[in-house]
Formats: structure tokens, sequence, C-alpha cells
């Protein structure tokens, strides 16, 4: 199994395998894809059995556990990103977050990825592909290429899990309802966009009565919804980012890191600092 790896990734290609072995970088792995792209066979991830097939993909992140049983010789590509990848790219870490919370904070995510349209599927099975060949070409290697393609691949997958994500949901709940949840996901880091006051106006619903419509559908106030799904997202920043707490706490629309610190102990039962020191 050819592996190469760089400051921040780990690339792996494997031909007709029928016995895997494990990566050393597994336990550093910060999110890794895996295109299977001939072969079948079975995944056993966190305690459930998933099966592969030609040409599936599969996204899995630091807490995910698998072993894979062949069935039949399987070819195939997997990138592991590094924590190192995120906070040394360009772009700032938080901006990565946005991108791909939602497959990081996804509890129904161990299944095949589902993608949204067909040609994003091939584009990003060509993407994997060029940079594996890249990666071999080693007189002409470009560096460049290979980063563009990183975060090119990264934004396929975000784009598709978010909008799995809401089509998911949305067969769960009344299409209102589902819209002012995806309305609130989108703008979680403009405060102003997600009162009580612009949501009824959005919404066409009587300010005084967007409370009570929220908490009948959801069994849960829209302010504590909210302020739960932010101590989601804050939690994700802890776990899997070195952000400063204050960051972390400006981002969300927390006043200070101090507000943030006192709002995660009333509702979590521990600190910023010691939710972070647990997940090491």
């Amino acid at each position: 199994m050819p592996r190469t790896i760089f400051d921040n990734i780990v690339i792996q290609h494997f031909e007709k395998m029928t016995f895997f072995d494990f990566c050393q970088y597994t336990s550093i792995r910060f999110f890794e894809v895996v295109h299977f792209i001939k072969g079948n066979g079975t995944i056993k991830i966190n305690g459930s059995n998933v099966s592969y097939h030609p040409n599936s993909f599969f996204v899995f992140i630091p807490d995910d556990v698998y072993i894979l049983q062949v069935d039949t010789p399987t070819t195939g590509t997997t990138i592991k990103f590094l924590k190192s990848f995120f906070n040394n790219s360009t772009i700032p870490v938080n901006d990565w977050f946005r991108k791909i919370e939602t497959v990081l904070s996804n509890e129904s995510r161990l299944e095949e990825f589902e993608f949204q349209s067909k040609s994003d599927k091939q584009n990003l099975a060509s993407l994997m592909k060029m940079l594996y060949e890249e990666n071999q070409d080693k007189q002409f290697f470009d560096a460049i290429i290979v980063q563009n393609t990183l975060s090119t691949i990264l934004r396929v997958i975000a784009r598709n899990a978010s909008q799995a994500a809401t089509l998911k949901s949305s067969k769960h709940q009344n299409s209102k309802i589902q819209d002012i949840i995806n309305y609130i996901h989108h703008h979680i880091y403009e405060s102003d966009l997600i009162t009580n006051k612009t949501l009824a106006e959005k919404f066409n619903i009587a300010d005084n009565y967007i409370g009570q419509y929220f908490k009948k559908q959801m069994d849960i106030s829209l302010k504590k919804y909210i302020l739960n799904y932010k101590l989601k997202l804050a939690e994700t920043r802890l776990k899997y980012t070195d952000l400063h707490f204050s960051e972390i706490a400006s981002e969300l629309g927390f006043t200070d890191a101090s507000h943030l610190n006192k709002t995660f102990l009333a509702y979590k039962g521990v600190t910023i600092g010691e939710f972070r020191t647990s997940q090491k």
C-alpha cells in the first residue's frame, strides 16, 4: 500500500487488496476521505456494519474506529487530513470549520457518503485520482496544485454533507419549522438575523407568537435551541482546534470567553478548559 506523507496529509492508494493493515497516522487523523474504486466488503465502524462497493465514498473523523472486511479484492484511495492541515492552511481555521462542521457533528453520518448530484461524485473521484497522480509525479510535483486540490475536495464534501443533512431532517418536520431551523443554522454566526423579531418577519409569524410556535413544534424554546446549537459548535471547536477561547466566544456571539465559559459550565457541567483537556 504506497503511502506518501506531506506536512499535513497522508495519501494511501491500494490495489486489489484482500487484507488491510492500519496506518500509523490514524491516531492523529483529523478528517479522512476514502474512495473505494473497485471491490466489495464491509466496514465495521464504531460497532456498526456498513457495506462498501465500487465507486463508494466514506468520510471519517477522529472519533471513528473502523476495520475493513474484504469480500472481493479492493482498490481505492484514502486521504487523511492531519490537524496541522487546518491550522497551516491559508484559510483561517474557523472558516474551514464552517465548511465541515456538518460532518463533524453529524451523529448519523456512519453510512456511505451521500452526494446530492452525480457530477459532484464524479468530480470528487477525479480530484482524488488527480491528487494521487500528482503526488506520484516526482519530477513535476506542484505543492500549490496539491493544496488547491485538497481544498476543493473539502468544499465538495462540505457542500454535499450540508445539503444531505437538510434534506434528511426535512423528512421528519413540517416545511415551515424546518425552514426556520435551516435558516437559524445558516445564520448562526449573525445574531441580529436570528432574533425573535427577525425570524417572525422572515417567516410571516406574529412577533409575540413565534416563540410559542417554535416550542410547540420542537418541544424546546427558540432561545434555548439557538443556545444549544451554539454550544454544540463550541464543543466541536474545543475538541478539534487550538483556537483561543476568546476567538470561539467572539465567533459564536458570546460577550467574551468568560461569558462562554459560564454558559458552558451551566449547561455542560464542565468549564471550556476542562472540556478541551478531556478531549486530548
